[in-house]
């Protein structure tokens, strides 16, 4: 078997493949481009050249520079941090809380924030919407779930996508990446759907997770099929499905698409956070330009 410079033989399995030195029993084809250890891709750290291990970056192994000198980052650039999934865990917990007290106040809560475009409302006994100025509906509604079963799927997804996505991309671009999708779904929805027609639900920024899943796979050369046979699955459940708003979960999927290449793919270097910067930027303008268009439609 082979030896990396240093360290103890790596075990391979049956196809040849090594298991990464940090997690036994995963197979992976990458190394570390300083030790020459295998890695897999939950601890490669994007760097200039190939991708570092942790304890390499962490002691500054082959840099020239002290220990801990360079700090490890994700592959879009971000701060690894020790709990990887603190904000979805807060996500989930604060979508949960909504729900919660939505069952408390019933109609009249969930009135206040779905998102709806232009509207009486007799319980309000006023017109409402985000026609009648009331922007908030755009990003409220992504927090309210109207059954128990549709907070329990959403979640689910929640959980299994946003978790290695907030792992993979750090803290502050994950939650660009949930945020902005859920605000396209809205804004998408608002623009093509009846003004009157309310709509609420996680589904947008959902959907955007799962685009952006379907990047960082492509970016990393990981197997696409079942990521591609659950998209598949739910895109048939948003056709088929009666009472769904597909225009939000087509929104989300495409802004979820644009910000997760955007984060993956700009180049490394001082400009990289610019142009991440950027690619959010241009997605929360053009849903800007489709809420201001269709409110001068409506009024």
């Amino acid at each position: 078997m082979d030896q990396a410079p240093g360290g103890p033989q790596e075990p391979r399995d049956a196809h040849g493949l090594p298991s990464c030195y940090r997690h036994p029993g995963r197979e992976t084809g990458i190394t570390c481009t300083r030790c020459e250890r295998p890695i897999c891709t939950d601890c490669m750290v994007d760097a200039s050249v190939g991708f570092h291990c942790p304890e390499c970056v962490r002691t500054g192994s082959g840099t020239g520079h002290r220990p801990n000198a360079t700090r490890p980052r994700t592959i879009a650039g971000g701060a690894i941090a020790a709990d990887p999934r603190l904000i979805t865990k807060i996500i989930l917990a604060l979508n949960i809380a909504v729900f919660g007290l939505a069952l408390g106040l019933e109609d009249e809560f969930v009135n206040r924030f779905t998102m709806i475009g232009y509207a009486y409302d007799p319980s309000l006994a006023e017109v409402v919407g985000v026609a009648d100025g009331e922007w908030y509906r755009l990003a409220t509604a992504m927090f309210l779930h109207e059954t128990t079963w549709h907070i329990f799927f959403n979640m689910l997804l929640l959980w299994w996508l946003g978790g290695p996505l907030e792992e993979a991309l750090g803290r502050v671009r994950y939650l660009a990446l949930y945020l902005i999708p859920g605000l396209a779904g809205s804004a998408f929805t608002y623009l093509i759907e009846s003004p009157a027609q309310g709509s609420l639900g996680a589904s947008g920024a959902i959907y955007g997770l799962l685009g952006a899943t379907v990047v960082l796979m492509r970016r990393m050369r990981q197997d696409l099929r079942p990521i591609m046979v659950l998209i598949a699955i739910n895109l048939v459940i948003t056709f088929y499905w009666a009472g769904i708003a597909w225009q939000a979960h087509i929104g989300g999927l495409v802004a979820g698409v644009v910000i997760a290449y955007g984060l993956v793919h700009a180049p490394q270097g001082k400009h990289r956070n610019a142009v991440q910067s950027a690619v959010c930027a241009g997605v929360v303008l053009l849903c800007v330009v489709a809420v201001v268009a269709r409110t001068a439609a409506i009024t």
